[in-house]
């Protein structure tokens, strides 16, 4: 889906922002997605790398169906490089010349992922009693036609969807798939051009702040932010602001930020962890330009993972890393205090 037939069998991928042109036996920049004799095809089709049955806060989503467990996957690949990755393993295609006509991604990763399609994949979440499907651990953007696939079968069943996303999509392939996610859950990784490019190789984030905002304003998903805060690198006033003001402004002072603890890792791993200070100057910071829901993450026991009121300031929902227990939420929603409601999805 989602290619143009250029001229020389070149094609013109257009799902996500790269807008790769791809020369024939060759793949676009996620490595998964190749031009075979003029025709684009993905080569991760029900390619799953890894499933688990997670708590919803593990996404991390707060607002959305608390305490709920979801079947989350990932496949291969990435349209991103971020030099911290966590799951490069799987994210980070690695450059095989030659290799199978051309395809690009290691063939040891291929090893690791098992095929499942749709219908087996709708029947695992029955046997497992997840309420959703998410789809996580890398990019599911480059995975689209699965996850579309799969989302239109998870919503006919009653499941909720979620994207665990960079956010990097076409406006096109948001569209598509819009009608069949409940969930977008985003990385805004910080706030200018020349972090982005540093960290992911993203020349042009701003695209993935149009797409977070047509996916709340458009297709009504429920919409949390992250971001991973990274000493050094995104930690300064300027870009935290930036981006505290820019969740007010376009997706509304309700919205979830997750500000997140950084752990060493893959190139920066001569960096210190993130000081809890600077997580709470960070969520200050959110707070002061007005959102009403900033959290801590990657501090298990901080109070800054709670939900409070934000009229009365009682704690409404505790977690302790992923164990949530609802302790002052009504059935309505309302915080059972002072009665305000409060914008959880359930």
């Amino acid at each position: 889906m989602f290619y143009q037939i250029l001229d020389s069998k070149r094609v013109q991928c257009g799902l996500c922002p790269r807008k790769c042109v791809i020369m024939p036996d060759k793949a676009g920049y996620c490595g998964v997605r190749q031009n075979e004799d003029g025709i684009l095809y993905t080569l991760i089709y029900g390619k799953v790398s890894s499933i688990n049955l997670d708590p919803v806060e593990k996404k991390p989503l707060f607002h959305f169906h608390p305490g709920s467990l979801c079947l989350s996957l990932g496949t291969l690949g990435c349209n991103m490089r971020c030099i911290h990755c966590q799951n490069w393993e799987i994210a980070h295609v690695v450059l095989v010349e030659g290799l199978q006509q051309g395809r690009v991604y290691n063939i040891l990763a291929e090893d690791r992922a098992d095929v499942i399609s749709p219908e087996k994949l709708m029947e695992m979440a029955d046997e497992s009693g997840a309420e959703g499907i998410a789809f996580t651990y890398n990019e599911p953007t480059i995975w689209f036609e699965y996850t579309y696939d799969c989302a239109k079968l998870a919503k006919a069943k009653g499941l909720y969807t979620a994207y665990i996303t960079n956010g990097y999509i076409t406006t096109e392939a948001l569209d598509t798939i819009g009608p069949y996610l409940d969930a977008f859950r985003v990385d805004i990784k910080g706030f200018t051009k020349d972090f982005y490019m540093k960290l992911a190789k993203v020349p042009n984030f701003e695209t993935i702040l149009e797409a977070t905002k047509r996916a709340k304003e458009k297709w009504n998903m429920h919409v949390e932010i992250i971001t991973l805060v990274i000493p050094g690198w995104n930690d300064d006033e300027e870009q935290l602001k930036g981006i505290a003001g820019w969740i007010r402004d376009n997706l509304g002072d309700r919205t979830p930020w997750h500000v997140t603890r950084f752990v060493p890792y893959l190139e920066l791993r001569e960096l210190h962890v993130t000081p809890v200070e600077t997580l709470e100057k960070a969520r200050q910071i959110g707070i002061d330009a007005g959102l009403k829901y900033v959290y801590i993450g990657n501090v298990p026991g901080h109070k800054g993972e709670n939900t409070y009121c934000p009229n009365c300031k009682h704690l409404l929902i505790e977690r302790i890393g992923y164990e949530t227990q609802i302790k002052g939420l009504s059935v309505e929603n309302k915080c059972d205090f002072c009665g305000e409601n409060i914008p959880i999805v359930t």
